[in-house]
């Protein structure tokens, strides 16, 4: 079995502090594989007229793997673009979306170098290609390939955390087509997001009285400063703001619940879970650099109707850039969804208000017979 190299970072290597993760064995996997007979069964699609595929497919040059779900092949197409960007959302579906399928089918992919598809294709044959704007072609084109391939005018995008980055250039350069853009955790700029984060973490170990995390904290201080961020400053810098809930509300930095999601899930096996983990380190330092670069702040017209999903207590992108941006920023629709009770994973967090929040805010954009229910065209 091949071990990864480096720690992978939790949730979305990026965006989120280090995850040591020992090499998933396959523990007793004859043991889970009843457990998720009963997951697989619970998630088959019955209805006569839906969707449940999963396939690969190439993409940029490359095999992709696609997972699409939906209970009437009618309703409107949600392209979820996952984070990372070594994270892929596949694995964990099914502890959440189900009760979205009712209404959007929802398509989902494991992106170059992440999970399923870093399988398909040696590595270093494609390492030249681990950058953002390849990312964001792989974006436009796997949109492509599901409007023709299920009969689509438009999609639905949809970016979490390092997703947000592809998906809001996607959407930039393509907006013929999307019907929306959602921010789950939304990018704005990377340097304001570190500091805040740290800035947070700060705050709280001093409430705390936690001398350990004061004297961590301080020892990459100012940050990022203008010192280079490295991985040893960004494991530092994460740390401390998830341990006191940025990455996930009123939790600690575990994290069992996402990463251990795939020993349940009925699109991973054994080799796909390693992957993941082995994707992670593969992606990090070759991304690292530009993600460090980012900053959208510079854009104030955005052509499609654009929605943010807030996370009250997310430190891991923090949520007061992405609201300051959409205040100004001019759109056909824009609106600020707040989860009072999230971090940074706000599906899982909230997934009853995940549900309800597209469903008031993001379908009627989608759906012309909604459009009277459509909110005002305003931030809040």
């Amino acid at each position: 079995m091949r071990k990864p190299l480096l720690p992978a970072l939790v949730a979305a290597a990026l965006l989120a502090i280090p995850y040591v993760a020992a090499a998933q064995q396959c523990p007793g996997d004859e043991h889970f594989r009843k457990a998720r007979g009963v997951v697989e069964d619970l998630q088959r699609i019955v209805t006569p007229d839906g969707i449940q595929d999963t396939y690969k497919t190439e993409i940029g040059g490359i095999d992709q793997w696609v997972n699409v779900r939906g209970e009437h092949r009618d309703n409107p197409m949600i392209l979820f673009v996952h984070g990372g960007p070594a994270s892929p959302t596949m694995p964990s579906t099914w502890q959440f979306q189900r009760p979205i399928e009712e209404y959007f089918t929802v398509a989902h992919y494991d992106q170059r170098g992440a999970g399923k598809t870093y399988l398909e294709t040696d590595p270093e044959s494609i390492a030249d290609t681990i950058r953002i704007d390849t990312y964001v072609d792989d974006a436009i084109e796997l949109a492509e390939h599901l409007r023709e391939r299920y009969g689509k005018d438009k999609l639905v995008l949809v970016g979490h955390s390092w997703g947000t980055v592809v998906g809001m250039k996607a959407a930039l350069e393509r907006p013929d087509l999307f019907h929306a853009y959602v921010g789950i955790g939304q990018v704005i700029n990377t340097a304001t997001n570190e500091r805040l984060s740290v800035e947070y973490g700060l705050q709280q170990a001093r409430r705390d009285g936690n001398a350990t995390a004061i004297a961590e904290i301080e020892s990459i201080s100012p940050y990022p400063g203008d010192q280079p961020i490295t991985r040893e400053r960004i494991i530092i810098a994460r740390k401390w703001p998830q341990h006191y809930g940025g990455l996930n509300a009123y939790r600690d930095a575990g994290q069992d619940y996402y990463y251990s999601a795939s020993l349940l899930s009925p699109a991973y096996d054994c080799e796909d879970r390693e992957a993941f983990f082995e994707g992670n380190v593969f992606t990090l330092g070759r991304l690292l650099d530009a993600f460090l670069q980012v900053d959208m702040s510079g854009v104030d017209e955005f052509p499609i109707p654009v929605v943010m999903f807030l996370g009250r207590h997310d430190y891991t992108t923090p949520s007061a850039p992405t609201a300051e941006w959409l205040e100004q920023v001019d759109a056909p629709y824009k609106r600020a969804v707040w989860f009072e009770n999230s971090a940074h994973m706000m599906p899982w967090e909230e997934p009853g208000k995940t549900l309800v929040s597209l469903l008031r805010y993001v379908r009627p954009l989608a759906v012309p017979a909604d459009a009277d229910t459509a909110p005002p065209a305003t931030a809040r």
